[in-house]
């Protein structure tokens, strides 16, 4: 038997096997993360050079969109050379790297969401005591906060699954080093710590999703209270896509990790996991902006060069 000190690296699941449709794999794939580079950057940019928008929600924004591109920056630029140079395999310690960032910056995403949409609720539903509860400091402790909680969820879940005895060769099925996938290559039985620290986690992501929803269901309460229509179809059109977004992050990501074995269609793995992992990136930046005429004023005169 074969254990994890002998593995000393993974082969990857390809999207394709012939050239032509490798290197089509390749161009999209790099469409896709040039536009989640150019988007997210372009907030990041637009926060940090307009003063006006140096205020809690858009300091929240800026973080969402550093941790988009990171967990973006973790997938998909080792699948787009696997196809580019015809080669699926991955070392162990660039497995393991890889998995503690794309944990990193998605669990501290999901935190973050958790804290915008508890920002969005204080805004709207409790406006006068926004200043007392969302202060710089306040802001800066959460964001902290979310950023520090990632970090141990990665460093907790990458440490125990590469500890865990590997007997089941080193193939893959998925595009990039996941739990579920490493863990099918496990000893029996010896995946059960791992398979209790996901079951804790998925429960973690439900909870946060709950106060999410929680927080908008306050929201739009306070919003059908609007006197004006214009001005509940506005505060609706921006808060519904949020929750869309929150939901497909969620649902895609939990069905990842907590799908019943039965279910084994290749297809369908890659195709969620894509949406858990990929489509969140480009989403964010354009949910986030294009329902807010400051951001894309902020955008349009970073791009043109106005004063």
């Amino acid at each position: 038997m074969s254990n994890v000190s002998s593995i000393t690296q993974f082969l990857l699941l390809a999207f394709a096997d012939t050239r032509e449709l490798q290197l089509l794999h390749f161009w999209l794939f790099l469409g896709i993360y040039l536009a989640a580079l150019f988007s997210n950057g372009l907030i990041i940019t637009a926060v940090v050079c307009d003063h006006r928008l140096h205020t809690p929600m858009y300091f929240f924004l800026f973080n969402l969109s550093l941790l988009d591109l990171g967990s973006i920056s973790a997938t998909l630029p080792k699948s787009m050379s696997s196809s580019l140079l015809d080669s699926r395999a991955i070392s162990y310690s660039g497995c393991a790297a890889q998995l503690f960032f794309f944990l990193f910056f998605i669990s501290a995403e999901l935190f973050l969401l958790t804290v915008m949409a508890y920002d969005r609720y204080i805004a709207i539903c409790r406006p006068l005591h926004y200043g007392t509860l969302l202060g710089s400091r306040a802001c800066v402790h959460m964001v902290a906060a979310a950023w520090s909680s990632g970090f141990l969820y990665a460093v907790l879940h990458t440490a125990n699954t590469f500890s865990i005895p590997l007997c089941k060769g080193n193939a893959l099925d998925q595009f990039f080093c996941e739990i579920p996938q490493i863990l099918k290559l496990s000893c029996s039985n010896s995946y059960l710590r791992e398979d209790g620290l996901v079951v804790v986690s998925v429960s973690i992501g439900f909870g946060c999703f709950v106060l999410i929803v929680l927080s908008y269901v306050q929201i739009f309460r306070a919003v059908l209270r609007i006197p004006s229509e214009q001005g509940r179809h506005k505060a609706f059109s921006t808060c519904l896509p949020h929750m869309a977004v929150v939901s497909l992050f969620i649902s895609t990501g939990t069905f990842a990790y907590l799908k019943p074995p039965s279910i084994s269609s290749t297809l369908l793995i890659l195709f969620v996991a894509v949406l858990y992992s990929v489509v969140p990136s480009i989403l964010n930046p354009l949910i986030y902006s294009l329902r807010n005429q400051e951001l894309k004023n902020a955008v349009w005169k970073l791009v043109t060069g106005c004063s």
